[in-house]
């Protein structure tokens, strides 16, 4: 893949995640806007995308997403896995503008308030309707806070249902 196109692969994916307002979110290729998104968004940092189809971002856990316990929200992970995948759908230049197919996710340790954490997601495969990612959320000493494999409806070209 050209330089060029990589590179525009990843501000799309890094506009669809960092600091986007919902008016400048509906304007994007792919995710969905609302409260709920920028809520949960507001914070993440596109690192890089290793490759095609790979995207590292950094997140600082706001207390915002907290649960009673006073850890990570495990709905707030679910979004995370959720719109980081579709971003890295975008870095290997496929759209993502369909729906979850399937979520699990396997929770193995803790983040807290102001904790700095990682999220990669890779793309394992993506067929010409539908896409299947692994998220990990780890913390900065290299332990698993979630893991989860995600499926996704790319949305095909045209559909005779």
């Amino acid at each position: 893949m050209a330089s060029g196109s990589h590179d525009k692969k990843l501000e799309t994916a890094r506009r669809l995640l960092e600091e986007t307002s919902p008016a400048e979110a509906e304007q994007l290729p792919s995710l969905p806007s609302g409260f709920y998104d920028a809520f949960v968004l507001k914070g993440i940092r596109v690192v890089q995308a290793l490759q095609p189809g790979t995207l590292l971002c950094h997140f600082t856990v706001p207390s915002r997403l907290l649960n009673s316990g006073g850890f990570l929200h495990g709905g707030a992970t679910a979004s995370l896995v959720d719109l980081v995948a579709s971003a890295a759908f975008t870095t290997a230049g496929l759209r993502t503008r369909g729906s979850p197919l399937e979520m699990n996710i396997s929770y193995l340790d803790a983040a807290f308030a102001d904790e700095e954490i990682d999220i990669e997601a890779k793309v394992l495969r993506a067929g010409k309707a539908v896409g299947v990612a692994v998220v990990e959320l780890k913390k900065k000493s290299g332990k698993i806070i979630a893991q989860a494999r995600y499926s996704k409806y790319l949305g095909a070209a045209s559909s005779k249902l």
